[in-house]
């Protein structure tokens, strides 16, 4: 059975590609993106990737 981590990476807005892609790079998959806990325009990017 697959074993998985996680991960929670607050974005910023100018940056969300290059946060993204730079997580994307070594191995995590974006599982999904909701609001901060400030309510505000903050987003928070859920993601995983398996362990070996």
């Amino acid at each position: 059975m697959a074993s998985w981590e996680y991960a929670t990476v607050p974005l910023i807005i100018h940056a969300t590609k290059q946060i993204l892609d730079q997580w994307g790079s070594e191995g995590w998959e974006l599982v999904q993106v909701v609001p901060g806990p400030d309510g505000g325009s903050n987003l928070v990017a859920y993601l995983k990737r398996e362990t070996s």
